[in-house]
């Protein structure tokens, strides 16, 4: 069976931009009704996802690796002039026992998901090890422990996505343009042989990109689409392992301190993911890598460093495939397994 292609890397026109914010790109679409799970929802890009999701009727889920800390930056949105439904339950996404027993309790629930939202992650942290095996911390958190949460959650999201509606389901990987950093190491994915912070995290924001691709292959006929998006770039706890020095030198700072013109704020960090999930402009299309509210163009090939558009590693469908096998074996789990 010839695996489908995913859709075309083209800018769409959708009106919107890079300062465009959650709630201008949710004006008019009403979200009652659905239900969302955002991982990561509680702080920076997240929390302003969930706010608007929220804001805009939807019942936001928002997996926590510290609940109370989520339960105490979500309660906040209560006081906006509408009512708004968030709960928090607890996840670790680097310990799969975890996701495992989160999902048996969503599941339970017998209620389906309508947009998921893989927002939760790590960026350029210590040489940090986790699990039995032993795992790389950034491929672990980012890449695999949403590949296993998203599997268990499919009876979930195939649910909603079969119901009938006109939207079906949606997942959002979030990636960045880190992912331009690196392919995936597939002769040593968990850096056994020498780690390099930047390099792990270029690999696991390619492998959310290679995610989607996948997915979206496997979950259309169900109903369920996929993409990944590139936020921009905010200031955020994201950057908590980066000294001043280092961010200085990579222009994120200014010497006097302050951020560079180009960074973000939340709303607007948020607001590609939110577009993704919801926008009717990407009805019946999948797998694409998303920036500045819009599709991204590819990469211009032989450009070094970080550049517009997407690396064409990072959407190829044979690549997806191979992650997607190597992701089941490493966690054990896989929802189209046969």
């Amino acid at each position: 069976m010839t695996t489908p292609q995913p859709q075309p890397q083209r800018r769409i026109g959708s009106g919107f931009g890079a300062t465009s914010t959650a709630e201008e790109v949710l004006a008019g679409i009403d979200l009652t009704g659905r239900l969302a799970v955002v991982t990561g929802g509680y702080s920076g890009i997240g929390l302003a996802t969930t706010r608007a999701l929220a804001r805009a009727g939807a019942r936001v889920v928002v997996p926590a690796r510290r609940p109370e800390a989520a339960r105490e930056a979500v309660a906040g949105i209560a006081g906006a002039a509408v009512e708004v439904e968030v709960e928090v339950e607890e996840l670790d996404l680097a310990d799969l026992d975890s996701v495992r027993a989160f999902a048996e309790r969503f599941l339970a629930s017998g209620r389906g998901i309508d947009i998921m939202i893989n927002s939760a992650g790590i960026m350029a942290c210590p040489e940090t090890r986790v699990g039995p095996d032993g795992w790389e911390a950034q491929f672990a958190v980012n890449h695999l422990g949403h590949h296993a949460l998203v599997n268990r959650l499919w009876p979930a999201l195939s649910r909603a996505g079969g119901s009938g509606g006109a939207a079906g389901a949606r997942v959002i990987a979030v990636s960045s343009t880190g992912h331009q950093g690196s392919d995936i190491r597939w002769d040593d994915p968990h850096f056994e042989r020498g780690y390099d912070k930047w390099q792990a995290y270029g690999q696991a924001k390619t492998a959310n990109v290679l995610f989607a691709v996948h997915l979206d292959a496997l979950g259309r006929e169900s109903g369920v689409r996929a993409f990944s998006v590139h936020p921009g770039v905010i200031a955020t706890e994201l950057g908590r392992h980066l000294t001043d020095g280092e961010m200085v030198a990579m222009g994120f700072m200014k010497e006097d301190g302050t951020w560079a013109d180009f960074f973000r704020t939340p709303e607007q960090g948020a607001a590609t993911q939110v577009w993704a999930a919801t926008s009717p402009r990407l009805a019946g299309t999948g797998g694409a890598y998303c920036q500045d509210c819009d599709i991204a163009e590819y990469a211009e090939p032989g450009a070094e460093g970080y550049t517009e558009g997407v690396r064409e590693y990072a959407v190829d469908p044979a690549g997806a495939a191979r992650l997607w096998a190597l992701s089941a074996e490493l966690t054990g789990v896989d929802a189209f397994a046969r």
